[in-house]
């Protein structure tokens, strides 16, 4: 009895260390082939070939710090090399209003992985010094960035100064867009708040709005007011429409942008042909500040600068029924230029 259980013993052990002994070889075997297989789905081949529509994700966006260093020029011509960064001519600039919201714009299309933004304003087109400095300064103001990404800058005296339609065209004809209005009147009396608040801080007086925006003698809309002329809208449409189509502007609302910012940065992705990528994660409303700040990812967050959200000074209502009735035959015609509407009073 004892001798059948040893042998029944010895012949288990010969059979598992059979099958061990055959998958050692086997694997022996695998190895030695592999570098002569190729993989059934290739991870290049699950993503397509590398090229303009790949976009690689906020997060791994190519370490933050070293872009940070690259803004600042310490990175080394041999960092910039081996990241295979350039800089670029913007493929789009947004180009005013002022006091529509342009900063807003410009920080939230930032979250796009696909977007690089200048961060300050470079009035290369609008100022007649820079722009004698040439393209090629105009392009070394650009921030790195990768060749599937596209630049934008944003400086909203652009949208009103005359030379700057005819020169943006002879730089890239095809370039598109980016117009950002608000209800004519807000934005005039924001342009005004601005312009006192900077005044306060030098303890220089400076005249009410009231009397800026209407002329004394007529009692009528100072046209010649800075504030109220770049309301005028369609006006200066008019002058870029004699070099682009209105097919290369692309209308944003900036009212709608601060209390409902994710479905205009959806047009804005759809203008520019980017792949869908900002969502509501990415936004958050600050009831501390009053509107939303920025989330790229679970440790880097943004809001704008306190300067933003200014509290407009009280304006006298009949100077505000005459403005909007001075505006009204304007917006009219903005809207049937643009194919966009607002409900503008």
């Amino acid at each position: 009895m004892l001798f059948k259980q040893q042998a029944l013993l010895r012949q288990k052990l010969f059979v598992l260390g059979s099958l061990a002994i055959g998958s050692l070889l086997y694997l022996v075997a695998r190895v030695g082939s592999l570098d002569r297989l190729q993989p059934l789905c290739p991870i290049d081949g699950r993503f397509g070939p590398r090229g303009q529509d790949e976009i690689p994700l906020r997060a791994l966006q190519f370490k933050r710090g070293l872009l940070h260093e690259f803004r600042k020029g310490n990175a080394t011509k041999e960092q910039i090399r081996l990241h295979n960064l350039v800089q670029q001519l913007p493929k789009a600039i947004i180009i005013g209003v002022r006091k529509g919201g342009t900063r807003a714009l410009l920080e939230m299309l930032n979250l796009h992985p696909a977007v690089v933004k200048a961060s300050q304003e470079i009035h290369f087109f609008d100022n007649d010094e820079n722009y004698a400095k040439g393209i090629e300064w105009y392009r070394k103001k650009m921030p790195f960035s990768y060749p599937h990404q596209i630049t934008i800058e944003k400086s909203p005296a652009y949208f009103i100064t005359e030379e700057v339609p005819e020169r943006i065209y002879k730089m890239n004809s095809s370039i598109k867009l980016l117009i950002i209005v608000r209800e004519p009147t807000t934005r005039a009396i924001s342009d005004y708040t601005q312009v006192l608040e900077g005044k306060e801080r030098k303890n220089k007086t400076y005249y009410k709005f009231e009397k800026l925006a209407i002329d004394p003698n007529t009692c009528e809309v100072n046209t010649k007011y800075k504030a109220v002329r770049t309301s005028i809208y369609t006006k200066h449409l008019e002058r870029w429409l004699k070099y682009f189509p209105i097919e290369q502007f692309h209308i944003v609302d900036g009212d709608r942008l601060i209390t409902e910012p994710l479905p205009e940065l959806q047009l804005v992705e759809k203008f520019l042909n980017l792949p869908p990528r900002i969502s509501q994660y990415n936004l958050y409303f600050n009831a501390t500040r009053g509107f939303y700040c920025l989330r790229f990812n679970i440790v880097f967050n943004k809001c704008l600068a306190g300067s933003k959200g200014r509290i407009h000074p009280e304006v006298d209502t009949s100077v505000i029924t005459k403005l909007r009735r001075f505006f009204h035959p304007f917006n009219q015609k903005f809207y049937q230029i643009t194919g966009r509407t607002f409900n503008w009073p």
